[in-house]
């Protein structure tokens, strides 16, 4: 992939949460004219307006050198831009090394460390990927009590074609959480824009793939200067690079081996409901599941379909396109379905796009997975057991499981194509971290939202939301 290796080349120079302050939607009456007489709305002043020189501190990102072109376009729309680094990997990624600070302390000294870091750095904004590491946790509460401004990258509420941007927190601690459909609803009637269609393809898993690895080997052999670095996840650096090369060099089997796999079920005949698998180590299953691992999970599972799914029904298992093996999964599951009697109703899919799974399927159930919403798309029942941003009364199950399985009520599909079109008109962002024509694609808008002095969802209720333009073809 000699793409990739000069992109990596370009780069390289040589627990409590404290609860995020929520703000109720609520909306002045719409104005339905739409003409040009539109009054212009009056923005209130606030702290972190463009009015103000930004000075922003970037923590952890996203493998690869996304946060790195984030930074360098904000510095050239007048911004300072400082970025703390924890391990080789953060290093590396970083081209401007005269704005890099290392943090090689315990991390007990991480609080003392970022608080003189934004009192001497005169720093108004945070910026940083996922919110329930330690070191974010610690760096959203501190912010909090400064005034500074937190802005959280994730992986798109809706994937893969957007990427997603909040301010305070995202996923269980994102205002979607406290925010309804019939606000969402209203917050839409000031917009006439139609839901976008998803645009091209930003990429593939292999750039996600590659950059997860070469992050994991520069932490592995350059990391001398870190000797106190802890990786937020279980597992010791050398095992996590372990696994991501073994993911890397076994695709093009596992390709083969999940085409047959769906060939096989779509192939037989038999009505089947899919449950979709997540990361166990993903902080939106750590953080916001009341499942300790996949295998609690899948326990319960197992146990509703026996019990309510009629019995020429299967079960397709659908792993998460990263899963790497070190969860016990496919063991786990065949000891459940012969518990249960069910073995020859169960079937495994490796990763892999679920659009092809979806086509026949009659339901679907997982935790939190943000696959829920491609499910919600078709207008399949979907039953959800953790907190989940589109977990809304109006399109997510609340049936006991066997029921569910048995006879499933259908979701408000109307509602559920509201709630997209607010994502779509707020925090996702068409564009992906990992490919280059992706960046390129996010960064188009991203810097205009971090310099806006509203959030996404105020921007649509204020009217000051940019339209996002999603592009048919990308090359």
């Amino acid at each position: 992939m000699p793409l990739l290796w000069q992109e990596c080349l370009a780069a390289h120079p040589g627990h409590s949460y404290a609860p995020v302050q929520r703000y109720p939607l609520t909306t002045d009456p719409p104005n339905r004219n739409r003409n040009r007489n539109r009054p212009v709305p009056k923005l209130a002043p606030m702290q972190n307006s463009n009015a103000k020189h930004r000075v922003f501190l970037f923590l952890q990102g996203p493998h690869g050198p996304f946060f790195n072109a984030l930074g360098r376009m904000l510095r050239t729309a007048g911004c300072d831009v400082w970025r703390i680094g924890f391990n080789a990997g953060d290093q590396v990624f970083w081209r401007d090394k005269a704005q890099y600070l290392p943090f090689r302390g315990a991390l007990t000294d991480w609080p003392g460390f970022l608080e003189t870091t934004c009192q001497t750095k005169g720093i108004t904004d945070i910026v940083l990927y996922g919110d329930t590491r330690p070191i974010h946790a610690e760096a959203i509460v501190l912010a909090q009590r400064l005034g500074v401004q937190v802005h959280v990258f994730e992986e798109g509420y809706l994937r893969p074609y957007w990427v997603t941007y909040e301010r305070g927190g995202s996923n269980g601690h994102s205002r979607l959480m406290q925010t309804d459909v019939a606000q969402m609803q209203t917050a839409l009637e000031l917009s006439d824009m139609e839901a976008p269609l998803p645009p091209s393809h930003w990429g593939d898993m292999r750039q996600h793939v590659f950059y997860g690895a070469l992050y994991h080997w520069f932490v592995m052999f350059w990391n001398r200067k870190y000797r106190n670095f802890q990786p937020h996840r279980a597992l010791p650096v050398t095992r996590e690079f372990q696994l991501y090369l073994k993911r890397l060099l076994l695709m093009p089997a596992q390709a083969l081996e999940r085409r047959l796999a769906t060939r096989r079920i779509r192939n037989g005949g038999f009505p089947y409901h899919l449950a979709l698998l997540q990361l166990e180590h993903d902080s939106s299953f750590q953080m916001h599941s009341p499942f300790d691992s996949m295998g609690s999970f899948l326990t319960e599972v197992i146990a509703g379909f026996a019990a309510g799914a009629p019995r020429h029904h299967h079960l397709v298992i659908k792993a998460h396109p990263l899963e790497d093996g070190r969860s016990p999964i496919r063991h786990d599951l065949r000891r459940l379905a012969r518990e249960h009697g069910i073995q020859d109703r169960v079937h495994y899919v490796r990763g892999g796009k679920l659009a092809e799974l979806l086509n026949e399927a009659r339901t679907a159930v997982t935790v939190n997975s943000t696959a829920g919403q491609q499910v919600l798309w078709r207008g399949i029942p979907l039953k959800v057991f953790g907190a989940a941003v589109y977990d809304k009364i109006e399109f997510t199950s609340e049936q006991p499981l066997a029921q569910f399985f048995s006879a499933p009520a259908r979701p408000d599909n109307r509602a559920y194509k509201d709630y997209r079109r607010y994502l779509l008109e707020t925090s996702q962002v068409p564009g992906g971290f990992y490919s280059r024509s992706g960046r390129r694609q996010l960064l188009r808008h991203v810097v205009d939202m971090m310099l806006s002095p509203h959030d996404p969802y105020d921007a649509l209720r204020h009217g000051t939301a940019a339209p996002r333009q999603q592009l048919s073809v990308v090359r």
